[in-house]
């Protein structure tokens, strides 16, 4: 892996995107999508459905109303599409499940002291029937949504609530794993010391490492490790 030096800042907090991070999305977002697509008039093949569909996973963890206002270009599709998508993903969440040993890192993690976050593009709605149907409403210190922090990815302000709302001494203690290049951009703006990406979701490492990754991990559990090896190893440790 790459840039993993040992700091004498140990990490505080640990900011998780869900979708594609530590729930296994199985194609959900995509199916969900061509229903929004459908109903906002977008033609069924051809074209103009192949062109959204590529801004759609080059666009994976950023804020989906955010993604329909610029594949859209009118506010008011856009928010008939996003109402759609909505619809489709909360019918379809019960499908999920979780990165196999995600919620044993997670678990790891909190018992070791430190924080964890979890963020989404979705809105707060959806994010709440995905919690429900994994059975992880008291699985993390914090749940949030773009709406709650103030901007969605790839932009800081969801690693910046966590940390304001968790109370990690800096940036320099916050570390941020994502399956997408934009989750890498909103580490990488909010000036977390690790900024990760994960293979089990919608970026290849290639588009991780262009993003600027400080690592590539196989999924959650090894990111976990990472984080714990240099918790133990800190001179900060207790």
């Amino acid at each position: 892996m790459k840039g993993n030096t040992l700091s004498d800042k140990q990490i505080e907090l640990a900011v998780l995107d869900m979708a594609g991070t530590t729930v296994a999305d199985g194609g959900l977002v995509l199916r969900a999508f061509d229903a929004a697509a459908t109903a906002a008039g977008v033609p069924a093949e051809g074209p103009e459905r192949d062109a959204a569909v590529r801004y759609v996973v080059e666009t994976m963890g950023q804020s989906k109303i955010s993604v329909f206002r610029a594949l859209l270009g009118d506010e008011d599709r856009a928010r008939l599409a996003n109402r759609t998508f909505e619809a489709a993903y909360d019918e379809f969440a019960g499908e999920a499940t979780p990165i196999p040993g995600a919620a044993e890192a997670i678990t790891r993690l909190r018992d070791a002291g430190i924080k964890v976050a979890l963020t989404t593009g979705f809105s707060r709605g959806t994010q709440d029937r995905l919690l429900d149907a994994l059975g992880w409403r008291e699985i993390a210190d914090l749940t949030l949504a773009p709406s709650e922090a103030g901007r969605g990815r790839p932009y800081p302000d969801l690693v910046l609530t966590a940390l304001l709302r968790l109370q990690a001494d800096s940036v320099d203690h916050v570390a941020v794993l994502g399956d997408t290049a934009s989750d890498i951009g909103t580490g990488l703006a909010a000036g977390a010391r690790i900024v990760a990406g994960t293979l089990t979701g919608a970026h290849d490492e290639e588009q991780l490492r262009a993003a600027g990754a400080t690592h590539v991990v196989p999924s959650v559990v090894e990111f976990a490790d990472l984080l714990l090896t240099e918790h133990a190893a800190s001179p900060d440790a207790p």
